[in-house]
């Protein structure tokens, strides 16, 4: 199996900056696509941001120009840096991943999501 740990997050106030990461560990053949996911109280979840295999990077509308996320493969890691923070960025954040661990067919992990709380 594929674990996927997210870390960072936190409270800060508005135009602010935070930077989460989430690292993939267990017997992984490979990963590919990343992303990070959202989800605030009473909304559904949202991507946030996609990392291909190709290493082409996809922003929700919402957050271009402020979020800027990278890949480490060597690391199997993922950052999400976000600058200029809004209330509205209030929100748990999730890891996704597409992979293959070892002797499995390939599915999509999920982190256990971590708290991104920006006030006003």
């Amino acid at each position: 199996q594929v674990r996927l740990v997210e870390s960072g997050g936190g409270l800060v106030e508005t135009g602010g900056s935070l930077r989460v990461s989430c690292v993939a560990s267990g017997n992984i053949l490979r990963i590919d696509a990343m992303r990070w996911y959202r989800q605030a109280p009473g909304q559904q979840r949202e991507l946030v941001v996609e990392i291909t295999s190709g290493h082409s990077t996809n922003y929700a509308t919402s957050v271009k120009g402020r979020f800027t996320a990278s890949r480490d493969n060597a690391k199997n890691t993922v950052y999400l840096q976000m600058n200029s923070l809004k209330p509205e960025d209030t929100a748990v954040y999730y890891c996704n991943a597409d992979a293959i661990a070892a002797k499995l067919n390939r599915r999509t992990y999920w982190g256990q999501g971590i708290q991104v709380t920006v006030s006003a």
